[in-house]
C-alpha cells in the first residue's frame, strides 16, 4: 500500500531550489559588474581566443594615438619674467633691454637750467656770472683747461702761439696735431657769407679734409681745392619739416647730425661756427642729440648783443640760458682752452652798453675724452 507524502512537503524542496539558482544568477551578475573582476571563464570552441573587452572608462585628453607631432597654442601672459629670467615669460633676444641694466636714453627735449647766479635774478648776477666765465684766460674753473700749443703756426716752429680769433689745441694729448702730420684730420666750418676763409684754406694746406657749409655759394659742391670743399648747405637746429622737405627735395637746411650721416662722417676733428646768432640754437641741438660725442674740438664765434634766434625770455633768464648751454658742454667733458674778446665789434650786451662787454667772443673748446 503506497505511502502518502506529507503535505507541503514537495512545494518546500522546490522553493529551495529556485532560491538557489536566483543566487546563483545574482552572485553572477554581481561578478560581472565589479570593475577589474573577470568573468568566469566560458567554455570555447578550440582556436585563437578573442580579445578582452576594453575596461569601460572615459577616454584621456590629449591627442590621439598615433600622431606624430603635438600641437602646441602659446598664450600670451600678463606676468613678468624674473630678474634672472627663465620661465614662460623670459623674453626673447633683442626684444628688450634686461632688467636690472639701463634702458637706452630717450630723446632729450631740453637742456637743463643752471640755478640762477643769485637770490634777485637779476641780470646783473647773471651777466657778471657768465662774462667771467668766457674771460677768464687762467685756468681758474673746473671748465677751462691750458693749451700749450694753438693755432695751426705752432706745427712748423716751438715759439710762443699768437692769439688768433680762430684757435685749435695742438698738444700731443688730444691727437689733433698727429692727426694732421698723418692727413687724417677732418675739419667742417660753418658760414653764412663769411668771405674771411684763411683759417679754413691754412688747416687745409696743413693736412686736413675741410669742409666749408655755406648757403651762400653758387654750386651745390665746389671742390676749391686737393683738401677744401665748399658745399651749398645751412646748418640748423632742425630739418625741414616734412611736407616742405617734399616739395623742396634739394633743400639747403640741415641739422649736422644729418649732414653727418649724408656724407658718412663718424668723426670731426675741428667743428668751427660763425652762423650770426644762430650758435646758440645750433648748440643746444648738438648738445640734445649727442652730436659732441663726434667732434674734437669747438671753435665758436658767439654774439651778445641780442638773445639770438628763438631765444626769448627776460634779459636775465637769457644769460641764464646761455650760461646753461656752456656748462652742458662741460659735463660732456669738454674745456674752454682759449677766449677772444673782438674790440672791433661795437661794445653791446643784449643792446646796453654795459659790463664792458664785447659784442662778440671767439671761444674755443677741446674735448678731453676724444681718442
Amino acid at each position: 500500500m503506497a505511502r502518502d507524502r506529507p503535505p507541503g512537503r514537495g512545494c518546500s524542496a522546490l522553493s529551495r531550489c529556485v532560491l538557489g539558482a536566483a543566487l546563483l544568477l545574482g552572485l553572477r551578475l554581481c561578478a560581472e559588474l565589479r570593475p577589474g573582476t573577470p568573468a568566469p571563464a566560458r567554455s570555447a570552441p578550440p582556436g585563437p581566443a578573442p580579445a578582452p573587452p576594453a575596461p569601460h572608462l572615459p577616454p584621456a585628453p590629449g591627442p590621439q594615438r598615433g600622431a606624430r607631432r603635438r600641437q602646441v597654442t602659446y598664450v600670451r601672459s600678463g606676468r613678468r619674467a624674473p630678474p634672472g629670467g627663465g620661465g614662460s615669460g623670459t623674453p626673447g633676444p633683442g626684444c628688450c633691454a634686461p632688467r636690472g641694466r639701463p634702458r637706452l636714453k630717450g630723446p632729450r627735449w631740453h637742456i637743463d637750467l643752471q640755478p640762477w647766479a643769485g637770490p634777485t635774478q637779476s641780470l646783473d648776477e647773471e651777466a657778471l656770472r657768465f662774462l667771467r666765465y668766457i674771460s677768464t684766460t687762467q685756468v681758474v674753473f673746473h671748465a677751462q683747461i691750458a693749451c700749450d700749443h694753438m693755432s695751426t703756426d705752432s706745427l712748423a716752429s716751438d715759439s710762443s702761439p699768437t692769439k688768433k680769433p680762430w684757435s685749435v689745441c695742438l698738444d700731443d694729448r688730444f691727437g689733433l696735431a698727429h692727426q694732421i702730420r698723418n692727413k687724417q684730420c677732418r675739419l667742417y666750418s660753418l658760414g653764412l657769407g663769411s668771405d674771411d676763409t684763411q683759417f679754413e684754406v691754412s688747416m687745409a694746406n696743413n693736412g686736413c679734409e675741410v669742409h666749408r657749409f655755406d648757403p651762400s655759394v653758387k654750386s651745390a659742391h665746389i671742390l676749391e681745392s686737393q683738401r677744401l670743399w665748399y658745399h651749398r648747405l645751412s646748418i640748423d637746429w632742425r630739418d625741414p619739416h616734412p611736407a616742405v622737405a617734399a616739395q623742396k627735395p634739394h633743400s639747403n637746411t640741415r641739422k649736422l647730425g644729418t649732414i653727418l650721416n649724408e656724407f658718412g662722417h663718424h668723426k670731426i676733428d675741428v667743428l668751427k661756427a660763425d652762423l650770426e646768432s644762430a650758435e646758440w640754437k645750433v648748440l643746444e641741438n648738438l648738445i640734445l642729440e649727442d652730436v659732441l660725442e663726434q667732434i674734437g674740438q669747438l671753435v665758436f664765434e658767439i654774439h651778445l648783443h641780442w638773445p639770438g634766434f628763438e631765444v626769448s625770455g627776460s634779459d636775465s633768464s637769457v644769460v641764464r640760458f646761455w650760461y646753461s648751454l656752456l656748462k652742458e658742454l662741460e659735463l660732456k667733458d669738454f674745456r674752454l682752452f682759449h677766449s677772444y674778446k673782438d674790440l672791433s665789434k661795437p661794445q653791446l650786451f643784449l643792446k646796453k652798453d654795459i659790463f664792458n662787454a664785447s659784442s662778440c667772443y671767439t671761444l674755443s673748446w677741446v674735448n678731453t675724452r676724444w681718442k
